[in-house]
């Protein structure tokens, strides 16, 4: 019997060592290490070039779609399953966009990460029902209201009551960039402004705030 061996990068002790027992009693899975955030992922990943890597998506220094994105650049077969509690559609579709072989919760049933961590190994993709149906209302609304993940994100700064300019800032684009962005978000969604671009996003369901 082959060992699928898995990495698991948490920044939460009590989530590491839990999802590690659980593991453990499956004898065809082998937890090779446990990281708490996301540089650290990378750089044990490319150590021990695990089947199948857990990866939560809120840690320190480098969150987990980065850590996606540095360890696919040079392993783009990799295998890595978002463990999360978030399921906004900016979180979601910054995970997939980034590479993520799938993407569960952490209130997931355990027979079910299970059936998932195996699957992933497999190279399949597998997708938490809620976050499927996310996905699948998206696919199903209006083009124009399919704003991309960098609009979300630019819009989910603006609703905080950042300038176009603390926008640029926290997203590392120029302020010219801010300003197509809110262009496209204003046609995309059929208004003329901020406020009704943010009012719209929120009634929508397109960004918590």
């Amino acid at each position: 019997m082959k060992l699928i061996r898995i990495l698991i990068a948490d920044d939460h002790p009590v989530v590491r060592e839990g999802l590690a027992g659980m593991l453990a009693g499956q004898s065809d899975f082998e937890v090779i290490g446990m990281v708490e955030d996301g540089n650290t992922a990378v750089a044990l990943y490319h150590k021990l070039s695990p089947d199948v890597t857990l990866m939560d998506l809120q840690m320190p220094d480098l969150d987990g779609v980065g850590a996606i994105e540095a360890i696919k650049v040079d392993n783009p077969s990799a295998n890595i399953l978002v463990l999360t509690t978030y399921d906004s559609d900016i979180d979601i579709l910054r995970a997939i966009e980034a590479g993520a072989t799938g993407y569960l919760l952490k209130d997931t049933p355990r027979e079910e990460l299970f059936r998932a961590i195996r699957a992933a190994a497999a190279g399949e993709s597998i997708l938490a029902p809620a976050v499927a149906a996310r996905l699948m209302t998206r696919m199903r609304a209006p083009a124009e209201e399919n704003l991309s993940a960098r609009e979300i994100e630019v819009l989910q700064l603006v609703a905080k009551g950042k300038s176009n300019k603390e926008v640029a800032k926290a997203l590392h684009i120029s302020t010219a960039t801010v300003k197509t962005h809110l262009i496209h978000i204003y046609n995309k969604l059929g208004v003329d402004d901020r406020t009704a671009a943010v009012t719209t996003a929120i009634e929508k369901g397109i960004i918590s705030f």
